[in-house]
């Protein structure tokens, strides 16, 4: 005889989890009991939202689905904003939630709450598991969902008699045949053809690469794909690593907040190749002014987004990976030399010099120089936020990662997310920017930094003000600063020190590029607290 906690433990076994992160409690404590016993690792954090951000940053950092459990009520309810983040950002998450009762459901007892209810608009499946015997077919549908077509997050809710009742065995399915779910993942030939047909005939192409590239291991394909055509590339915010920062074709950020070289490339394009982008409002806000005299070949895996945002000429529908492949194989076309040059004035024409402040630190300028002390695989998870646009601007990823919540601008990710990230990959650099608001967020982390003893390093960017939603109130408000000022934030040196870690503070770029060496040396977690300038601009 198996209990269904047993099972679930053996399901995640089966599927090769080897951490989770989770928070306790009475009705998911049969699981976490027999996952006791176990060699996959529960790391408990402080804030159940805290533990679906670890999962995805260990997620991103090794293209596995990360895992977070919790108890039911406002345990499950707490995950709800990790796990939006995560649908927006198309990370593959299974979420484990315990329940109450399975006989008691509908009756408003304790700590009871519909939780399949409440995530229904931002996951792409949930399941209320209603008998054990289910549990084996159930698991292997969810990892297999959430890591397959556009990944995403899955939400598993377990009542407590389910995973106390006892069936005869356990078998997990060496297949999934889930009807009506059969992604596309190589893209139609003869729209392939089509698409070809066009680059052949453009004369101002440009290459704007989504998270969807990186998501889907395209990297190398997509890099190939420009170097052997001499098209530029744009990426979106979520994109950003899709080329090294350094690379001649790459032009940089597009958007609101992103490079006026890389607009100026897509707006005078002749032909735009979307590539595992959705191009939302941040990153195109008039994309009717694109269309106007561009053709568009949108590829995605999710057929839903091909058009959604952007009107499209060439619709291919598949795995880009897949879809760069069969490109590759008969492509030939170089982009005009013309239409490089012409990139390459708008990008030194349009460089900008930062504005300094005396006794500050001017954080464009440190980010850029951050990235030349950290090793080339490196992961940089910037918060949202003013850091979240100077990191995205200017920190130079070369064969790293750069991870932050770009769909949904969640404050708090970066700190967890740098957890589970440090998690999937020990011997790598892994480093979190964010604003003294959005550390205060998550800060609460730091005990689970130091409960693990990680290698974690977080610059703190303090300008005593929540700076974004602070330059916006300049800019449009009369400069009338409802709640945006931080005037008690507390000494995070002091704070770094009750948990034990060390901590530095700076108050020019000489004294935070030195203590970034010395954080970088450390073995230890590390907090370097970096004073900014409250008029420091995002842009």
């Amino acid at each position: 005889m198996i209990s269904g906690a047993e099972i679930m433990v053996k399901c995640l076994q089966e599927e090769g989890v080897k951490i989770v992160f989770g928070y306790p409690g009475a009705v998911i404590c049969p699981f976490f009991d027999h996952l006791y016993d176990t060699d996959i690792q529960a790391v408990l954090v402080r804030q159940e939202q805290n533990a679906a951000h670890a999962a995805s940053g260990y997620a991103r950092a090794v293209s596995k689905v990360g895992v977070c459990v919790a108890t039911s009520g406002p345990g499950a309810l707490n995950l709800i904003t990790g796990i939006a983040t995560a649908y927006m950002d198309s990370i593959p998450m299974v979420a484990i939630t315990g329940q109450v009762r399975s006989d008691v459901l509908g009756r408003d007892v304790f700590q009871e709450a519909d939780i399949t209810g409440a995530c229904e608009s931002f996951v792409k499946h949930s399941y209320l598991v209603k008998n054990t015997e289910d549990l084996p077919r159930i698991f292997k549908e969810a990892f297999h969902i959430a890591a397959t077509g556009r990944p995403g997050p899955v939400l598993i809710d377990v009542p407590v008699d389910v995973q106390e009742n006892m069936i005869e065995n356990f078998e997990y399915p060496e297949k999934v045949n889930i009807i009506g779910y059969k992604p596309s993942v190589h893209g139609h030939p003869m729209q392939i053809k089509r698409a070809m047909e066009m680059i052949a005939q453009s004369k101002r192409p440009v290459i704007c690469a989504g998270g969807g590239v990186l998501t889907s291991g395209a990297k190398p394909k997509l890099r190939e794909f420009s170097k052997r055509t001499n098209i530029p590339v744009v990426s979106t915010m979520m994109g950003i690593g899709v080329m090294p920062s350094n690379d001649p074709l790459y032009v940089g950020m597009i958007g609101s907040h992103g490079t006026k070289a890389a607009n100026k490339t897509i707006h005078e394009a002749d032909l735009v190749i979307l590539c595992g982008a959705r191009v939302g409002d941040r990153a195109v806000a008039s994309p009717e002014q694109v269309v106007e005299h561009a053709n568009v070949i949108h590829i995605d895996i999710d057929p839903a987004e091909i058009g959604k945002n952007m009107k499209t000429t060439i619709p291919i529908v598949g795995d880009i990976k897949n879809v760069l492949y069969q490109m590759l194989k008969s492509i030939d076309y170089s982009a005009p030399d013309e239409w490089l040059n012409d990139i390459r004035s708008w990008q030194e024409n349009y460089r900008r010099i930062p504005e300094k402040f005396e006794g500050f630190v001017e954080p464009k300028t440190f980010i850029s120089k951050l990235s030349s002390m950290m090793h080339s695989k490196s992961i940089l998870i910037a918060d949202v936020g003013q850091n979240q646009i100077w990191c995205a601007n200017n920190f130079q990823v070369s064969d790293g990662r750069f991870f932050t919540s770009g769909g949904m601008g969640t404050m708090g990710y970066s700190v967890p997310a740098a957890v589970g990230a440090k998690f999937a990959r020990p011997n790598r650099n892994v480093v979190a920017v964010c604003g003294d608001g959005a550390f205060q967020m998550s800060l609460n982390e730091l005990a689970t930094i130091a409960q693990n003893h990680l290698n974690v390093k977080i610059i703190v960017m303090e300008n005593n003000v929540l700076g974004m939603v602070h330059e916006l109130q300049d800019m449009h408000y009369g400069s009338r600063y409802a709640i945006t000022e931080l005037s008690n934030v507390p000494d995070f040196r002091q704070l770094a020190a009750a948990y034990g870690i060390d901590s530095a503070c700076a108050c020019s770029n000489e004294e935070a590029e030195q203590y970034a060496k010395q954080m970088l040396k450390s073995s230890k977690p590390f907090i370097l607290i970096c004073k900014i300038h409250p008029k420091t601009s995002s842009r």
